[in-house]
């Protein structure tokens, strides 16, 4: 109750929401209050976003679509702990529903994923090879049906994240008119074997236009 009335007061006043939930239920909660609150104050293009996501299912994200509502899902956690998972707490069935990105963007949410940092290591790339391979240490593939392409995990940390913070006007690919702010690969990742797409060495990066190389 208390979380509806706040989203309210803050959604009213025109402000972006990003809600920390994890579990299915935490999910639940959090979409049907918001549900809620956009049928006493509709607002177009909100972007309200539900962050980490860990366990939102296929009907949840047809329910977030409807609402306008971003994901942006902690893939990181496939690989630092998804063997625990499928060990100790939820079983391989539940596990293999983490952090579910094909079924986001096959329901029409616009989808980001994230590191978490300092929960785990920054690092988009390891981010994205998560999203794209969806391995554990010991080598499980949890739910080949939720990988993403290459592109699909580039998009997700790159325009898909400055679209869910309202930015992608002014970040997130390379355009006239936007920030150039931007870090430049040794090796294309599109051409790369997706297993390796956490190994991409980076270059350098360009800031506010300026080239800075990583190495002479």
């Amino acid at each position: 109750d208390q979380y509806e009335k706040d989203f309210e007061v803050y959604h009213a006043a025109g402000l972006q929401i990003h809600t920390h939930t994890n579990g299915d239920e935490a999910s639940e909660v959090a979409i049907s209050a918001i549900q809620r609150v956009l049928s006493r104050v509709p607002r177009s293009d909100h972007r309200h976003t539900l962050q980490h996501g860990q366990m939102i299912g296929h009907a949840q994200f047809r329910r977030m679509a409807s609402l306008g509502l971003c994901a942006n899902l902690f893939t990181n956690h496939l690989w630092y702990w998804g063997d625990q998972h499928v060990e100790m707490t939820m079983g391989l069935d539940r596990a293999a529903r983490l952090d579910a990105c094909r079924s986001a963007l096959d329901a029409g949410v616009p989808l980001s994923i994230h590191s978490d940092a300092p929960v785990t290591p920054l690092g988009p790339l390891h981010v994205a090879w998560c999203a794209v391979n969806r391995v554990t240490p010991k080598g499980r593939l949890l739910g080949a049906a939720e990988c993403l392409s290459v592109p699909e995990a580039l998009h997700a940390i790159t325009l898909g994240a400055a679209y869910t913070l309202h930015l992608d006007a002014e970040v997130g690919s390379i355009e006239v008119g936007k920030r150039a702010d931007f870090c430049v690969l040794r090796t294309n990742p599109l051409t790369e074997s997706p297993e390796r797409l956490k190994d991409i060495v980076i270059w350098g990066t360009v800031l506010s236009g300026k080239v800075f190389s990583a190495s002479p």
